[in-house]
């Protein structure tokens, strides 16, 4: 298994990310798509990087599909955002205001425990 056809732009690109990545985890998948793309088996890449071979052909696989996107890393400790930045903003003009505005008089200020769900009916 290896990366797909890396064009000379890519490879340089790719060249100087190993260079200046600060980040341990995009230099990682860097260094694993360079030595792929030089011809490097799965194996190889394993003992010269001590990482496990689920992690090269995840690495690969991930490259052939996203691009270099795949080499940034994806922090699981994030859902994915579920409101788009219209309704946030909109949110964020209702949090500046009092819930008096609203003629909401079961709390003074908003809070989390206030805006739940459990507490809409209490507020009613």
């Amino acid at each position: 298994m290896f990366v797909r056809p890396v064009s000379t732009e890519e490879g340089r690109r790719l060249q100087r990310i190993s260079r200046t990545a600060k980040d341990p985890v995009k230099l990682r998948r860097t260094i694993v798509v360079l030595m792929s793309a030089q011809g490097r088996t799965v194996k190889d890449i394993t003992t010269l990087m001590q990482v496990g071979e689920d992690y090269v052909r995840e690495v690969i696989h991930a490259f052939n599909g996203r691009g270099f996107d795949a080499l940034d890393p994806k922090w699981s400790g994030r859902r994915p955002r579920t409101i788009n930045d219209e309704v946030r903003e909109r949110i964020c003009l209702i949090a500046r205001t009092s819930p008096a505005d609203w003629k909401i008089t079961a709390f003074s200020t908003w809070s989390l425990t206030g805006c739940s769900p459990s507490t809409w009916s209490s507020t009613r």
